[in-house]
């Protein structure tokens, strides 16, 4: 289950293209350079923009306005931030380019994105790490390029490696809580497969108590946790734990968190003011929307 949320236009294209050799011309390879180069140039417009897309089984990821994965490369560096993508690299995993305009953000920290200088322009980074798309990638909510020759990994909004179900493949695995764009809510709480989640105006905070019990659980279920456990776009400080019989449930700033069992894909949010009582929670524990 996948939604993301197009802020602005971006169009970074996969690079393609080659020409036959002409007698007396450079080698194709010196031809094609600066042509994908005017290419990704050409192509990039006045603004362009990074949000948080979920991915089932990878959690929230970076993506670009067009709504597409974006990826982190562990060959490059991010302190300080390098590009190590050239030629047929950069063919294959079109760099993220910033253009000239306004870089806009959405349910990501722009204290985190930057950008590096390559020679077809500013890369975007995040936390450092320059940003690629997959040419293989061809629609929204696809992340093939996830752990390709084990360096190239789909980016977190805060510019680590995407979790995935397979602790071996990235560490962060433990991915409970982080957030994601809905509708006119902006930016919320969301699950590890970005569904939306919800807080009791009949809960209550401090001190944390949830009173959602037997039918109101089975109709909202309790965010519940175990062990170690990831967030991501929230402070980890406002995160913590209440106990019911079920187990420990989530809570933010005291909020004891819940999904809604008629929210069926990522970006449903029907509970919103179910009864005067329930509102989908942000990221501080506050209602969103308000």
């Amino acid at each position: 289950m996948t939604r993301f949320r197009v802020v602005a236009a971006l169009a970074v294209a996969a690079l393609v293209g080659a020409c036959g050799q002409q007698n007396g011309a450079q080698p194709v390879a010196a031809q094609q350079q600066p042509q994908q180069e005017q290419q990704l140039r050409e192509q990039q417009p006045a603004e362009v923009a990074l949000t948080a897309g979920t991915i089932e089984g990878l959690g929230t990821v970076l993506t670009d306005a067009q709504g597409m994965t974006l990826y982190r490369f562990d060959k490059d560096t991010a302190k300080p931030s390098e590009s190590t993508c050239d030629g047929d690299c950069a063919a294959k995993w079109p760099p993220a380019l910033a253009g000239d305009g306004d870089i806009q953000v959405e349910g990501v920290d722009r204290s985190l994105v930057g950008t590096v200088d390559r020679q077809e322009g500013k890369q975007l980074t995040i936390a450092g790490w320059p940003l690629y798309r997959f040419a293989q990638d061809q629609a929204p909510g696809e992340a093939k390029g996830q752990g390709v020759g084990g360096t190239w990994f789909a980016a977190a909004t805060d510019g680590k490696k995407a979790a995935t179900d397979d602790k071996k493949a990235a560490p962060n695995a433990g991915l409970v809580l982080t957030t994601s764009s809905v509708g006119d809510l902006g930016t919320v709480l969301t699950d590890k497969d970005g569904m939306t989640l919800y807080r009791f105006d009949k809960d209550t905070a401090k001190p944390a108590k949830s009173n959602c019990e037997g039918d109101c659980a089975a109709k909202w279920p309790p965010l519940l946790v175990q062990g170690d456990f990831e967030v991501r776009g929230v402070d980890r400080s406002l995160v913590g734990t209440v106990d019911r019989p079920e187990g420990k449930q989530l809570t933010v700033a005291g909020w004891p968190l819940y999904t809604f069992v008629d929210d069926k894909v990522c970006g449903d949010a029907k509970g919103q003011g179910v009864g005067g009582t329930w509102f989908v929670a942000n990221p501080q524990g506050g209602k969103a929307g308000a």
